[in-house]
């Protein structure tokens, strides 16, 4: 891909998160915008590929697009690709399953996931981990915190062996 279609398909991917996302907060005591978390993720991806894989940061903007909000696997594809559609859809959650059972499928499922959907599942889990850490949300107690903290280390271990880098910056927030 060259420059310029890579950054033109990183704005598009900004712009569509934003707009889709535009009424979500996140659940930290300060409410952030929930883009701000989609534009960590990107972020992390970028500076822990040396920005070699526009793909892979378009995913991380895009990531909780079908997860939460109206956005369909199909309306992606249309917009930005059958490739970035498909590494959204291996990250989303099947938001019909209780979530003690979407927690247990994160963790089972890591290690056959591709190595961009790894990736990326690393970085969502450091930039939750840096935010509960920053702005926690006000009713987790310190015992919850814990056990997210614990249970992201543990999707993050079934990712382990595609990014020294990214593996690092998890460790270091963890």
């Amino acid at each position: 891909m060259k420059e310029n279609e890579a950054i033109i398909l990183l704005m598009k991917a900004a712009h569509f998160a934003a707009m889709k996302h535009t009424d979500q907060r996140r659940k930290g005591e300060r409410g952030e915008p929930y883009f701000n978390h989609l534009s960590d993720v990107a972020q992390i991806l970028a500076e822990h590929t040396g920005g070699t894989d526009p793909i892979l940061v378009a995913g991380g903007l895009l990531h909780d697009t079908i997860e939460d909000t109206d956005t369909t696997y199909d309306e992606l594809a249309a917009e930005f690709g059958a490739e970035i559609a498909n590494l959204v859809r291996e990250v989303t959650d099947d938001k019909s399953l209780p979530k003690a059972e979407r927690k247990r499928l994160q963790i089972e499922n890591a290690p056959k996931k591709s190595d961009r959907a790894k990736m990326l599942k690393i970085a969502d889990k450091t930039s939750n981990l840096k935010s509960i850490l920053h702005s926690p949300p006000a009713d987790w107690t310190e015992e919850r915190k814990q056990e997210y903290f614990a249970w992201a280390a543990q999707v993050v271990e079934g990712c382990r062996g595609v990014n020294k880098s990214l593996e690092k910056v998890f460790d270091d927030a963890h």
